[in-house]
């Protein structure tokens, strides 16, 4: 896979002729899939490589800032499923004013000559251009092959990132990773914190969000992988009589996940954290790259009086969480 940077500007493509699909792919759901599926299919008919096109800020993004839907996927994320899914190039579009302003045939213009698109495979409801005046009639005048793929469905209902969104707010992981295809997950570096959490015995690593806000809120059981490393051996190596609780997985730990925003401090805009706590671990993860996948929702963020009362809150949902833990000898969904 060719990661390609994208924007109005850009050059024209040295590219073999390919095969393009274009969305935001937020989550890269089920939907998005079978998009990706019909994508190399067609591509291997006609001998077409596979592009990818998404827009970074996601539109939305740019158009309403904070107040835009929060993010499944970061662009890590994004381009780390899309590669699994096995498409030859992502085409990275910047989203900025002189994008947004594109009449539907400037569109078309970057799609024949810095992609080399011939063909297209596009939802059934997809529009483009300033004030979305494209569709796929219209690229089909302007002279490329369209494939359209109809919504995909699940327990009749369309599959859709703001199923998903919907889903996650509302605590149901399992269905959420019927929707997704996997278990819902967020990566990200651990970053250093204000370390409240040791001030009160439970220290917590602070795994940096990459969105401007995340899709899920309260207390959690996590699973937690680092990606470039054994972070059970980790651990073990820090300090042998404190080895945490195993996870999912020969090298993973599980743990009590806090996504918030600490509603006792005031912000302006909320800084939205995800914070894990290792039970019987003590060891320096700072700068390691974690993935955090999301188990079992225990309950909402909440505001406590004082730190004596947000500890005592703590410890039992550590409590809480541990008891699924040994309720639950394998992946729970």
């Amino acid at each position: 896979m060719k990661l390609l940077r994208l924007n109005a500007l850009s050059s024209p493509t040295t590219l073999p002729q390919t095969i393009v699909t274009i969305g935001n792919f937020d989550g890269v759901h089920l939907g998005h899939q079978a998009m990706i599926e019909q994508l190399k299919v067609v591509g291997t008919q006609h001998n077409l490589k596979t592009v990818v096109m998404i827009f970074e800020p996601q539109p939305l993004e740019y158009f309403k800032a904070y107040d835009a839907p929060p993010r499944i996927s970061s662009l890590r994320e994004k381009v780390e499923y899309l590669t699994e899914l096995g498409v030859d190039y992502i085409a990275i579009a910047k989203f900025d004013e002189t994008f947004r302003n594109l009449s539907a045939t400037d569109f078309a213009d970057i799609l024949k000559t810095k992609l080399n698109a011939q063909h297209l495979v596009l939802g059934d409801d997809f529009h483009f251009g300033k004030n979305r005046q494209g569709n796929s009639d219209f690229l089909k005048d302007y002279g490329f092959d369209v494939t359209n793929l109809s919504t995909i469905a699940l327990d009749g209902e369309r599959v859709s990132s703001t199923r998903i969104r919907q889903t996650l707010q509302s605590g149901d992981l399992a269905l959420a990773a019927k929707l997704l295809g996997r278990p819902y997950s967020i990566t990200g570096r651990v970053q250093y914190g204000d370390q409240i959490g040791r001030t009160i015995d439970f220290p917590t690593i602070n795994v940096r969000l990459n969105r401007h806000k995340p899709c899920l809120h309260g207390i959690y059981g996590v699973n937690v992988v680092c990606e470039t490393e054994s972070l059970k051996a980790k651990a073990q190596a820090a300090h042998a009589n404190k080895q945490g609780v195993a996870g999912y997985g020969e090298t993973a730990l599980f743990g009590a996940g806090h996504v918030g925003t600490r509603p006792a401090i005031a912000q302006s805009h909320p800084e939205w954290r995800l914070e894990v706590h290792f039970p019987d671990v003590s060891a320096n993860l700072y700068g390691l790259l974690m993935r955090v996948t999301f188990l079992t929702y225990l309950h909402g963020e909440k505001n406590y009086p004082s730190l004596e009362a947000l500890k005592a809150g703590i410890d039992d949902d550590v409590e809480k969480l541990l008891e699924f833990r040994r309720h639950h000898s394998e992946f729970p969904f």
